[in-house]
C-alpha cells in the first residue's frame, strides 16, 4: 500500500500558465482529487519508511506489550489524514515493525508527518489492524516530523522521544518517559531507473487562424480508477506542426509505478495564453509499446477528442531506461544545501515607513512580500544545512556614510562576512538593514551573483560537499543584463543555482532573458552556459494554486544532478 503526500495540486506550471484540466482531461473535479494526492511537478522519489521503537513501557503492572504504529500526513487544510497502519507486534518493549510506509518524497515541499504508537487491547488479538477502532485502543505516544528531517538524519534514521498529546499531559499532571520511535528511510529501486523519451510529431492539425499550432505534450499515467494522472509536461514549440521536444526525463516509478504495461495517456495540446489549451489529439500506450514504436520508427495516430479523427502522428525517436544516481543518493551521501539571499533595496520599492511600500514592516507581525518569499525558501532549504549559516546581502541601497552598494551584507558587516544564523537571523538582519540603509538604485544583479559564485568556487576548491542556492528578490527589471548573463554563464560550472523572484507590479517580461531553460544563455562574447542554473518567476504568477517555493525549487534536484554529471561526481 502506497501513499502520496502533496498538499497542493500538482498541475505543472508552464511558461504560459496552468494547464486547464477541465478542458484537457475532461473531469476536472475527479482529476484534481487525484492530483491533490500526487507527487510533484519536479523530480519526486519514492521512498520506504521503516519503524522501530525502544524502551516502551508495558500497560499498567502487566507484562503485556502489544503495539502498532499509525501514520498520518498533514493536508493543505491543516487536517491530519491517516495513510498507513503497521501490523501489531506483541511481547516486545523494543518492537520492530515489518510493515513499511511507501510514499513520494518531494524536495520542494514540506511534508509533515505524524506517527502514533498505540497499545492494542489484547481482546482484539487476531483482528486485522485496518479493522481496529482507534478510539478503543490506548494512545501510547506520538512523534511529529518532516519527511525531509528523516531524509537528512544521520544514517537516514530519525529517532525521537515519544510524546503524549497536550490534553493527555494536562490530565496526567506530569510528563512520562514513553520510549522512543525510530524512522528509517530508503529510496526504492524504481526511483533509480530513469526513463528518457524523445517525442516527435508530424502533420499536426493547425489550430491557429493566423499562425501555426504551438504544441506541447502531456504525459499521464492511467490510474486504476481510469482517471489520468499527469506526470510530465514538455516545453511549448511555437508555430510548429512537425515538432521535436527536448527529452522527457522521469523516473520509472513516477511514470508508471514501475509497471511497464500500465497504460499511459499521451496528449498533444495546442498552447493558449488563456490557459485553456486545445487538444490536437491523444493516444493510450504503455511504456513497452513506446519502446516498440521507437524500435520500429513507425508512429501512431493521435485521435481528436471531438470526432475521433486523426489530428496528427506521434513518433518516438528514442525510449531508454537507465539506472542513474538520484538527488537522494547525494543527500544520503552527505551533500548539504547552503541558502543565500539577495534583497532589492532600490527606491522603487517605496519608503519602508509607508504602508504601500514592499519593504513595510507591519507592526502586527504580518510579513511583507520580501519576508514571505525568504521564509518560503528558507523553510525548505534550511533543513538540508546542518550549521544553519546563511549569507544575506542587499543590493541597490546606500548604507550610512557610504556610496550606493550593489552587494552589501544585511548584518552591517563587510560583504564577505554576510553570514547570519538561522532563518530568524536573516529576518533580523533584513529589518536592521531597513533602518540603516537608504533605498537607492539602479538594479544590478551581477555583484551579488559574483559574490555567491566566489563562495561556491572556494567551497568547491576545498572539496566540500556543498551545493549553494542563491535567491534574488527584486521589484524591477535589471539594468545590467549583459554583466549578469556573463556572471551566470561563468557560474554554471560551479555548485550553484540561482532563483529570481519578481515582486510588485512591474513588467518583468524582459527578465525572461535570464531564464536559461527557456532561452539558453550566451554572453556578449559568445560564451555559453554549460548547464541551466537559473529560474525566474514573478510572484504574482505563482500565487494561483502553487506555493512560491514549490513552483521554483522543483527545478533544484535537476540542476544539482546536472552539476554532478558535469563534474563526474558520484555519491
Amino acid at each position: 500500500m502506497g501513499a502520496c503526500f502533496s498538499a497542493d495540486a500538482a498541475g505543472t506550471k508552464h511558461s504560459g500558465g496552468q494547464v486547464d484540466k477541465s478542458h484537457v482531461n475532461g473531469d476536472s473535479h475527479a482529476s484534481n482529487n487525484v492530483l491533490s494526492l500526487s507527487g510533484s511537478c519536479g523530480l519526486p522519489s519514492y521512498v520506504q519508511l521503516q519503524f522501530s521503537a525502544s524502551n516502551l513501557r508495558a500497560k499498567g503492572h502487566s507484562l503485556e506489550a502489544i503495539y502498532m504504529v499509525v501514520a498520518y500526513v498533514k493536508r493543505k487544510d491543516r487536517s491530519w489524514e491517516e495513510i498507513r497502519r503497521t501490523e501489531v507486534v506483541t511481547n516486545s518493549l523494543n518492537p520492530v515493525w515489518f510493515t513499511n510506509l511507501e510514499c513520494n518524497y518531494n524536495f520542494e515541499e514540506n511534508q509533515q508527518l505524524r506517527f502514533r504508537v498505540y497499545h492494542v487491547d489484547a481482546k482484539f488479538s487476531g483482528i486485522p489492524t485496518e479493522n481496529l477502532q482507534l478510539s478503543e485502543q490506548e494512545l501510547h505516544g506520538e512523534v511529529e516530523c518532516l519527511l525531509a528531517e528523516v531524509v537528512t538524519a544521520a544514517g537516514q534514521t530519525l529517532t525521537r522521544e515519544l510524546q503524549k498529546r497536550k490534553e493527555q499531559i494536562e490530565a496526567d499532571g506530569h510528563i512520562q518517559e514513553l520510549g522512543s520511535l525510530s524512522i528509517k528511510v530508503e529510496e526504492t529501486i524504481h526511483s533509480k531507473s530513469l526513463v528518457e523519451i524523445i517525442f516527435h510529431c508530424t502533420e499536426l492539425d493547425n489550430k491557429e487562424l493566423f499562425s501555426k499550432t504551438d504544441p506541447f505534450i502531456l504525459v499521464s499515467r492511467m490510474m486504476d480508477n481510469g482517471i489520468p494522472l499527469q506526470v510530465y509536461q514538455t516545453e511549448v514549440k511555437a508555430n510548429n506542426i512537425h515538432p521535436t521536444w527536448r527529452p522527457v526525463k522521469v523516473t520509472l516509478q513516477h511514470l508508471c509505478s514501475g509497471d511497464r504495461d500500465r497504460p499511459l495517456k499521451i496528449e498533444c495540446c495546442d498552447y493558449n495564453s488563456s490557459g485553456r489549451h486545445d487538444i490536437v489529439g491523444s493516444v493510450q500506450v504503455s511504456l513497452k509499446e513506446l519502446q516498440k514504436i521507437a524500435d520500429t520508427s513507425v508512429g501512431v495516430d493521435l485521435k481528436r477528442v471531438s470526432d475521433g479523427k486523426v489530428g496528427g502522428k506521434l513518433c518516438v525517436q528514442s525510449c531508454t531506461i537507465n539506472t542513474h544516481h538520484t538527488f537522494l543518493d547525494y543527500i544520503f551521501g552527505g551533500y548539504e544545501l547552503s541558502f543565500m539571499v539577495g534583497v532589492d533595496f532600490t527606491a522603487s520599492n517605496g519608503n519602508p515607513l509607508q504602508q504601500d511600500s514592499l519593504h513595510h514592516i507591519d507592526p502586527s507581525g504580518k510579513p511583507n512580500v520580501y519576508q514571505t518569499v525568504i521564509q518560503a525558501f528558507a523553510d525548505i532549504l534550511s533543513i538540508y544545512d546542518t550549521n544553519k549559516k546563511f549569507h544575506a546581502w542587499g543590493f541597490g541601497g546606500r548604507p550610512i556614510d557610504e556610496p550606493v552598494s550593489h552587494c552589501f551584507a544585511l548584518n552591517g558587516k563587510v560583504a564577505t562576512a554576510a553570514e547570519v544564523t538561522g532563518v530568524p537571523g536573516i529576518m533580523r538582519a533584513y529589518s536592521q538593514a531597513l533602518r540603516h540603509v537608504a533605498l537607492a538604485g539602479p538594479t544590478l544583479f551581477a555583484p551579488v551573483i559574483n559574490m555567491a559564485a566566489s563562495i561556491a568556487s572556494e567551497s568547491m576548491s576545498q572539496g566540500r560537499q556543498r551545493y549553494f542556492v542563491l535567491l534574488i528578490i527584486t521589484d524591477g527589471v535589471i539594468t545590467d543584463s549583459s554583466p549578469s548573463i556573463t556572471a551566470l554563464a561563468r557560474a554554471s560550472t560551479l555548485p550553484l543555482s540561482v532563483f529570481i523572484v519578481g515582486v510588485g507590479g512591474a513588467d518583468f517580461s524582459e527578465m525572461e532573458i535570464l531564464d536559461s531553460e527557456k532561452h539558453g544563455m550566451v554572453t556578449p562574447d559568445g560564451q555559453f552556459a554549460v548547464r541551466n542554473i537559473v529560474k525566474f518567476s514573478a510572484m504574482r504568477d505563482l500565487l494561483n494554486g502553487l506555493s512560491i517555493s514549490k513552483s521554483l525549487l522543483a527545478e533544484l534536484p535537476h540542476q544539482l544532478l546536472a552539476y554532478m554529471d558535469l563534474k563526474n561526481i558520484f555519491p
